[in-house]
């Protein structure tokens, strides 16, 4: 086995990867390495995120970095980009989390359904990391039902008036402009750009997390909040336009939770080389062994079934449905070998020494947000049924 910067590369993809491509995962792992993992133990224990890394990430187009230079992003191949994904949630799922946020639910509806003023006045600054931006889709009573909301636009004559609320928002109390849906009186849902000094909006941080704690998670609360018409995304009307922008979040998912995945792996590896029991590394045994192989089996498989996603992506054949297989496979297969490194460790498993346990935790909300793992399994039995077993 090569000793790459994939790391297990069992079946040899860095072989496949362009030399762009090579730069921009070894780029964004010195980042990580050198920037992210000093400090990530200390924001974790507190619940907070290293805002002070923001312009770095911005500086290295690791924001929007899957968008084309015209809309500020990097324009690189979809690989590049799932590189970078990977290799900040090989830190930890809060810094991809940030970053997946900000290009696929903020930049990529700007950019795909904005005017070309609110492109020039917000892409520029979201790129930098100069501005931080939100998503307001999910609402305290509908999650996997966005089509239930109740947050409503009425029309008015200067523009519009939003109400309502919106749980469970990455970067919401650090925003400076929300991407908010909201249904009109005709039941259209649409979306606006809601910035942060608005009267009647606020955005409280909610506390007690004991998942996702180098993240922060807000409520976004409207009430009565004016919006002239120029903030509105006039070039998408209906659900399409929201579950468009999940389609690329779950795109960056589906990339992360491998760099996490590897971490366990790479972590759980070297400790049992060097971890003895009855006179011999544990790694000599079979019970051990074979918790290894299953990861690296299973990392094999999810490298090569993303590789192949993002080659889709690029050739426009990628359709949300395959977005739904390997969000559902990875998500799952990075939370397996996370418990599976945390056995191997044994009680050194639960401290903040390790990786480990603070993956296992992350992986928890990772299976569940962007489309609970139940939900892509239906999405998917309808595509390969073509009978719905959901309203």
């Amino acid at each position: 086995m090569k000793d790459t910067l994939f790391n297990p590369d069992f079946y040899d993809l860095a072989s496949e990867l362009t030399s762009d491509e090579q730069l921009i995962q070894k780029t964004t792992r010195q980042f990580v390495e050198e920037q992210f993992m000093p400090v990530i133990a200390e924001h974790y224990r507190n619940g907070t995120f290293p805002q002070e890394l923001i312009p770095q990430l911005g500086e290295l187009g690791f924001l929007g970095a899957g968008l084309p230079e015209e809309a500020s992003g990097a324009g690189i191949s979809s690989v590049a980009y799932g590189l970078i994904m990977q290799e900040l949630e090989r830190g930890d799922s809060g810094l991809r989390s940030f970053a997946s946020v900000q290009g696929g639910l903020v930049m990529y509806p700007i950019w795909r359904y904005g005017s070309e003023d609110l492109k020039a006045k917000w892409l520029p600054k979201l790129g930098s990391g100069e501005a931080v931006g939100c998503f307001g889709l999910t609402e305290p009573d509908f999650g996997s039902n966005p089509g239930g909301m109740i947050t409503r636009a009425k029309r008015t004559s200067d523009g519009w008036l939003l109400n309502g609320s919106k749980m469970w928002i990455t970067n919401g109390s650090i925003a400076d402009v929300a991407v908010v849906w909201a249904k009109d009186d005709d039941g259209i849902v649409r979306g606006f750009l809601v910035e942060k000094d608005r009267p009647g909006f606020s955005a409280p941080i909610m506390h007690g997390k004991l998942s996702l704690r180098a993240s922060i998670t807000s409520e976004l609360v409207l009430e009565n909040v004016e919006i002239p018409d120029e903030n509105r995304l006039a070039k998408v009307e209906g659900l399409k336009g929201p579950l468009s922008c999940l389609t690329q979040a779950r795109y960056s998912i589906a990339w992360g939770v491998i760099g996490a995945a590897m971490h366990c792996y790479e972590t759980a590896l070297d400790y049992s080389k060097n971890r003895k029991q009855f006179s011999r590394p544990i790694a000599g045994y079979q019970l051990t062994q074979l918790k290894l192989v299953d990861m690296l089996q299973e990392i094999t498989k999810a490298q090569w079934l993303t590789y192949q996603l993002g080659k889709l992506k690029d050739a426009g054949k990628m359709s949300f449905d395959h977005v739904s297989l390997a969000k559902r496979n990875n998500v799952s297969m990075a939370r397996d070998i996370a418990r599976s490194a945390r056995e191997i460790l044994g009680a050194n498993g639960i401290t903040e020494e390790y990786s480990v346990m603070r993956h296992m935790s992350n992986l928890e909300t990772v299976y569940t947000y962007e489309g609970t793992h139940e939900m892509h399994t239906l999405i998917l039995g309808e595509s390969i049924t073509g009978l719905k077993a959901f309203d």
